[in-house]
């Protein structure tokens, strides 16, 4: 059987379809380099860019990450947040043609309406992008919470008449910004905390967990394979316990 990745001996044939990762350590990185929290976004930024490519090359065909929460789109100072704005629309602005060559289709997961409008031009510019041999979904959650969105869900059904005979998982599943797309195979997060944080609340429920202390900006595309290589390990189970 052949084998990918630089890093570990992958299997291409149990390479998850969907990934989701939680990118948290971007502060505490740049803290350790005694550098600001605007540079921390930056290293993670570019980041992130390298983990979309890898796990393009390696056939993941959904990639969900998580960007900013409604939490921190609240509480976190204003100029950190327009930091992060313009992270964000400098990668749109720079990729937005590579990714329509690859396949790459960019979806938003949350509320971004609420975001000023500079950023709302350069997100809507980004879905507008229409792929003809689309090789992988990349959603980028932002104003983003799991309770919100099914909260949303709920009032959306409501409001579409929906009778309590008719609510199942596959009918709340259309209700989600994941409409769709597969729930996430293997859900990651970097930082060293051993949490969801309100992430993909209802999509997570089989996922398999993966934690790593590596903090976000040094998570690069060889702790990708060691997260991918250690859920190739397991043995997927879609119950209770043993």
């Amino acid at each position: 059987m052949k084998t990918i990745g630089f890093c570990c001996k992958l299997n291409p044939r149990r390479i998850p379809k969907h990934v989701a990762i939680i990118m948290d350590g971007n502060r505490r990185w740049a803290k350790k380099k005694g550098l600001t929290v605007t540079e921390g976004h930056k290293a993670g930024a570019d980041n992130l860019v390298k983990i979309v490519e890898h796990c393009e090359k390696l056939g993941v065909k959904h990639l969900t990450v998580y960007a900013l929460s409604t939490e921190n789109w609240r509480k976190r100072a204003k100029s950190e947040v327009r930091g992060i704005f313009n992270l964000l629309i400098k990668i749109v602005r720079e990729k937005k043609q590579e990714y329509r060559k690859k396949g790459i289709k960019f979806f938003v997961l949350g509320n971004f309406q609420a975001f000023p409008l500079r950023v709302r031009r350069a997100v809507e510019e980004m879905l507008k992008i229409v792929k003809k041999h689309e090789r992988m979904k990349f959603n980028v959650a932002l104003n983003y919470g799991g309770r919100d969105e099914l909260v949303r869900a709920i009032k959306k059904m409501m409001k579409d008449g929906v009778k309590p005979s008719k609510v199942n998982e596959e009918l709340v599943s259309h209700y989600l910004y994941t409409n769709g797309q597969p729930d996430p195979d293997l859900t990651i997060r970097t930082g060293g905390e051993v949490r969801l944080s309100n992430f993909l609340l209802w999509q997570v429920s089989y996922s398999e967990l993966y934690f790593t202390d590596t903090l976000w900006p040094d998570f690069g595309p060889k702790e990708l394979e060691k997260a991918i290589f250690n859920y190739q390990q397991r043995e997927r189970r879609f119950g209770g316990g043993s």
